[in-house]
């Protein structure tokens, strides 16, 4: 890097000049950086929620458990549509490196009918709990996992609705750098999500089923 520029009747004033090869700051970078950032903090509001239902989980409060609640055929349905969405936002991936606007769109559409069947299935769940008396205020068993599930699923409306944007992003300005670093933003959300989800379906449903 270079620096000086000399006036007759003015101070040096430094004129900074990168050299061929040296490196440049690329706005791109950080912004990732920063992705990776929040991903890490979200990984400590789950560890901690899947901590708190491990305390809490067998405080049944002599009400119901997860053997008498949970519909393992329902909840196996609902996981399938999750692992499905992150399948097809792949195929999305796939299909942005090789500049085919069209073949990203239609991928992230299929993407998005998989996580609102997603939401659909979770909700009805949540509602048929409430109705058999399986309240979050019923034992602090119902507690913990209404707020552990109910936490990734609005984790999972916030991530369609980035999805809705950055689809009409896309529509309007094409894949250009900006949109394909967000793509890859949202599909490290995405994926962080269904590794999320496999250790709900495993420690919560699966375990407690089992129990």
């Amino acid at each position: 890097m270079t620096a000086t520029a000399q006036g007759s009747d003015k101070a040096d004033v430094p004129v900074f000049h990168f050299a061929e090869g040296e490196p440049e700051h690329h706005p791109g970078d950080s912004t990732m950086l920063g992705f990776w950032l929040y991903l890490m903090s979200d990984c400590l509001v789950f560890a901690v929620l899947f901590a708190t239902y491990g305390v809490l989980g067998r405080n049944y409060a002599a009400g119901p458990s997860g053997a008498d609640l949970f519909d393992l055929k329902l909840v196996a349905v609902n996981t399938a549509m999750l692992l499905f969405s992150s399948i097809t936002y792949g195929f999305a991936m796939l299909a942005m490196d090789k500049g085919r606007q069209a073949a990203v769109q239609g991928w992230l559409v299929v993407t998005a009918l998989f996580g609102l069947a997603f939401l659909g299935i979770e909700l009805y769940e949540f509602a048929h709990l409430i109705h058999e008396g399986a309240t979050p205020m019923r034992s602090a068993f119902l507690s913990s996992f209404f707020t552990l599930v109910g936490t990734h699923g609005l984790h999972v409306t916030f991530g369609l609705i980035w999805l809705a944007v950055l689809m009409t992003q896309v529509s309007k300005h094409g894949l250009i750098a900006a949109n394909r670093r967000r793509l890859m933003c949202l599909s490290m959300f995405w994926h962080f999500l269904d590794v999320v989800w496999i250790g709900v379906f495993t420690f919560v449903y699966l375990m407690g089923v089992l129990k």
